[in-house]
C-alpha cells in the first residue's frame, strides 16, 4: 500500500503552484500572520478513506509548522461528521492548503468507495476487482493507489510493464495469431495479454498461448461460453488466465464474477467515481494575547 513519497511530493507541488499562483491573496490579505489556527477534517458521508499520506505532504508542503493528527487511517470506513484528521498550525498555512488537501481527499477516498463495492459485489467467487489506464493525467500512481485501499488490484501501471494486444492492435497489426507471433519474435519477457470480443478470437488467443485474455464487451453469456471453451483446453500447456472488461456494472458484476474468469477490469472505478464528500472546518484560533472558540 506503499506510496512513492518523492513522486507524491512532486504531484502535490504542481497541484500548489496550480492553485497558488503568486500567492493567496485572499487569505494574506485578512489573516494576520502569528495566528495560529486548529481545524478538523470531517467526513460528511459515508465511504473508505483514502490519501491521508498525500493531505500531510500538501500542508507540510505550504509551512512545516502545521501538525497533522490522523483519527482515521486509508482503509478505514468513515460515516458522516467523523473526524478524518486534526490540524494545527498557521491559520494562512492551513487556509491555503485547504482546497488542494480536500480535492485529493475527496477523490482519493471516492475512488476507494467506488472500488470497495466492486469488491463487496464479487466477494467469495474468487474474482479480483481490477483498474484500468482510465485515471486523470498526472493523477495514476494516486488514484491506482486508491483502488488498492478500496480492495482491488492493479493493471498495468503504463503501457511498459505489460503486453496487451488491443482491437486496434489486432486491426493493423494482421490479427491476432500475426500480432503475437511478432512480439514473440522480438523475445520480450514481459506479461501477453491479448483482447478478444468473440469466441473466434478467444480461440485464437487460446492457440497462441497468451499469458491473459481479455474477454471484452461481452453478455455474461458469451464470458461463461469463453470461460467453457478455455476450461476444456487439453494438453500441458498452462490455461490462460481470463479478464472480462466492458460493460459491466454492479448490476451484473456478480454474474460475470461467478462465470469462472479471475479478474474483472472496471474503467469506473477512476474515470466516474464520485468524490466523497468533506470538508475542513476551523474550530480555535489562537493569537497573541487572546484565544477565541468559535
Amino acid at each position: 500500500m506503499s506510496l512513492d513519497v518523492d513522486k507524491v511530493r512532486e504531484i502535490v507541488r504542481r497541484a500548489l503552484d496550480e492553485d497558488l499562483g503568486s500567492g493567496d491573496v485572499t487569505t494574506r490579505m485578512t489573516i494576520a500572520a502569528e495566528i495560529i489556527a486548529e481545524a478538523v477534517i470531517l467526513a460528511q458521508e459515508s465511504g473508505v478513506v483514502a490519501g491521508i499520506p498525500v493531505v500531510e505532504l500538501t500542508f507540510q508542503a505550504i509551512s512545516s509548522e502545521v501538525q497533522v493528527k490522523r483519527r482515521r487511517q486509508d482503509g478505514q470506513r468513515v460515516d458522516g461528521h467523523d473526524v478524518i484528521l486534526q490540524l494545527r498550525g498557521p491559520a494562512r498555512a492551513i487556509l491555503t492548503a485547504e482546497r488542494v488537501a480536500l480535492n485529493f481527499l475527496q477523490r482519493l477516498s471516492g475512488i476507494a468507495t467506488q472500488t470497495a463495492r466492486f469488491v463487496q459485489a464479487v466477494e467469495g467467487t474468487g474474482a479480483k476487482i481490477l483498474d484500468t489506464r482510465k485515471t486523470t493525467p498526472g493523477l495514476r500512481l494516486l488514484e491506482k493507489y486508491a483502488v488498492r485501499i478500496g480492495g482491488g488490484h492493479n493493471h498495468r501501471m503504463g503501457l511498459y510493464d505489460m503486453v496487451l494486444i488491443k482491437d486496434n492492435h489486432i486491426r493493423v497489426g494482421g490479427g491476432i495469431p500475426r500480432a503475437v507471433q511478432r512480439i514473440r519474435k522480438q523475445g520480450v519477457k514481459l506479461p501477453l495479454e491479448v483482447e478478444a470480443s468473440d469466441l473466434e478470437q478467444v480461440a485464437q488467443a487460446l492457440e497462441a498461448d497468451v499469458d491473459r485474455i481479455m474477454l471484452d464487451n461481452m453478455s455474461p453469456s458469451q464470458i461463461k461460453e469463453a470461460v467453457s471453451l478455455v476450461q476444456s483446453r487439453k494438453g500441458p500447456r498452462k490455461r490462460p488466465e481470463l479478464e472480462a472488461s466492458g460493460k459491466i456494472h454492479l448490476g451484473n458484476i456478480r454474474q460475470v464474477a461467478i462465470s469462472g474468469v479471475d479478474f474483472i477490469s472496471i474503467g469506473a472505478l477512476t474515470h466516474s467515481a464520485p468524490a466523497l464528500d468533506m470538508n475542513l472546518v476551523i474550530t480555535k484560533l489562537d493569537s497573541p494575547g487572546r484565544q477565541e472558540k468559535r
